[in-house]
């Protein structure tokens, strides 16, 4: 494979724009309706000119596609719909040579049911030590072994036909590893070494805080602790041979950790473990001026204690749109379905998106873009008989799912599918040509337009911290460097204050020079 490149000579990760694919739905490369790693090569102009420092990739290994890939059956192989191992090699060279790196993601929770331990365990072979299998309760075994319920909705247990109970947090296709087994340990530290050695700079580790079980797998009762299976003590020391191994190579981590307690979060990234962790509480928040600030302000303080950059996310694969959310008069968000209330007002949604968009990216930290948030998408609807998202079936039909924001990009306007290439997988709404990305290169005025600007303008903000201005109620106010953002939440103009020069803004001013409600704007000093 050659010498890797390293990724952390200039602390890149620390102030990164990082794009996340979701290479489903990125590009079609064959007309085959789905999205592969040829779409993505064909756009990896695109995505240079967006201005962006790494690609996120999620899950593009062999998988059945039970749960968008993130069932993995072979992380050594490319599931074939993508492309293959090869191809995958030359996306990651070609990606380096404009300047831009890879993370890929790692699913250390589970695999799939069709992995070949999961398949030798369930063929009677000595494998079954590396999940977790149980008798059931009851009095022939009719119950599962506790009250642990999945991610997914219902129980987190499966039975077979021998009358044995295997895990699963998420859905029966996915089985939990057993971390306490030194195998698995060895094997993904392994996995991770195959991929750095192909010039991957990063990993994002999915569920990172489910892996290790009490070994008892007690009923989670109210006010128990530890928690049987969120964030466990072992667990660092996972994560601290895997830095090891990270910093063979200069590569670094990003980990999904979904805790409350900002000093349990902040140990996953001490300096010997994980790089950075999402911030969810930023993603989460309602459109309100002080509540933002204050999940800035905690987020910040959560970070300063191990020297880790704070990152900033407004939407992903499995949250509703930003468009939509911001577009909602309740945007109070739902742990337990991800999903947020009714009715949305596309222009309003758009107009705060815009704002959060240059919000987001004045901060100081790391800046995660989900796949078509440039580009302004709203959530879509999927006809029930489309959705393929396992969350929609385990939870009954009250949950929507995810597809909503997975729908395939809109590339080019006059073109079949909007340029995405074949049919897509999941269907595209009436108008999402509307949206496409050819067409907002030529307005300056677009949501794609703001995203290339913004990114080309952030180096304004430097690396320094973030310092707050007096400010008026419903408005945030903040400097770096030589650069201000202000962010005007309220119903009313408000003046911008003292400055040289004008950067970039959400909207326009008023016809009295004062930035709009749902407006921001960046500033010289």
């Amino acid at each position: 494979m050659g010498q890797p490149t390293p990724a952390t000579d200039d602390g890149w990760w620390r102030s990164a724009v990082i794009y996340q694919v979701y290479v489903r739905s990125f590009a079609d490369g064959d007309g085959d309706g789905t999205g592969d790693l040829a779409g993505v090569r064909a756009r990896l102009p695109y995505l240079a000119e967006l201005g962006v420092d790494a690609l996120w990739f999620t899950p593009w290994y062999r998988s059945p596609m039970k749960d968008g890939g993130y069932d993995v059956a072979d992380y050594r192989a490319i599931d074939p719909a993508f492309g293959t191992l090869a191809e995958t090699e030359k996306l990651i060279a070609e990606a380096r040579e404009l300047g831009i790196r890879t993370i890929v993601d790692i699913v250390p929770n589970h695999v799939s049911d069709q992995h070949p331990w999961f398949r030798a365990a369930l063929a009677g072979g000595p494998g079954r030590e590396l999940f977790h299998f149980r008798p059931g309760r009851g009095e022939h075994g009719e119950l599962p072994p506790n009250d642990w319920q999945s991610e997914f909705g219902g129980p987190a247990w499966t039975r077979l036909p021998d009358g044995d109970w295997y895990l699963h947090l998420f859905a029966p296709e996915q089985p939990d590893l057993n971390w306490a087994h030194p195998a698995v340990r060895q094997e993904h530290e392994d996995i991770l070494r195959f991929w750095f050695e192909r010039g991957v700079a990063g990993v994002r580790v999915d569920s990172a805080a489910l892996l290790a079980k009490d070994p008892e797998l007690p009923d989670v009762t109210e006010g128990r602790a530890p928690h049987p299976y969120v964030d466990r003590d072992e667990l660092h020391d996972v994560y601290r041979a895997w830095r090891a191994v990270a910093d063979e190579y200069g590569a670094v981590f990003v980990g999904e950790v979904w805790l409350p307690d900002p000093e349990r979060f902040a140990r996953y990234l001490r300096p010997d473990e994980l790089h950075t962790a999402f911030n969810f509480s930023f993603l989460t928040c309602p459109w309100d001026a002080d509540r933002l600030r204050t999940s800035i302000d905690d987020t910040l303080a959560e970070h300063a204690p191990v020297g880790a950059p704070a990152t900033w996310v407004l939407c992903n694969h499995d949250v509703t749109r930003t468009v939509t959310r911001y577009g909602r008069a309740d945007t109070g968000f739902d742990f337990a379905t991800k999903a947020f209330g009714t009715p949305t007002d596309l222009a309003l949604g758009t107009r705060r998106a815009r704002a959060a968009a240059l919000l987001s990216l004045a901060l100081p930290g790391a800046v995660y873009v989900y796949q078509g948030e440039e580009l302004g998408l709203p959530e879509a609807d999927i006809p029930l008989d489309r959705i393929e998202d396992p969350m929609h079936a385990r939870s009954g039909g009250t949950d929507p799912g995810r597809d909503g924001c997975r729908v395939p990009l809109p590339w080019a306007a006059g073109e079949p599918h909007a340029g995405f290439g074949g049919e897509p997988w999941l269907p595209q709404p009436d108008g999402w040509a509307a949206y496409a990305a050819d067409r907002q290169a030529e307005d300056p005025g677009s949501m794609l337009s703001l995203y290339r600007a913004a990114i080309r303008l952030r180096p304004e903000f430097g690396d320094g911290p973030l310092t707050w201005l007096p400010a008026p109620d419903g408005v945030l106010a903040f400097t770096r460097a030589d650069a201000l953002c202000v962010v005007n939440l309220a119903d009313t103009p408000v003046d911008l204050p003292v400055h040289t020069e004008l950067l970039l803004h959400s909207g326009p001013l008023d016809t009295a020079g004062r930035l709009p409600g749902d407006t921001a704007v960046w500033l010289r000093a």
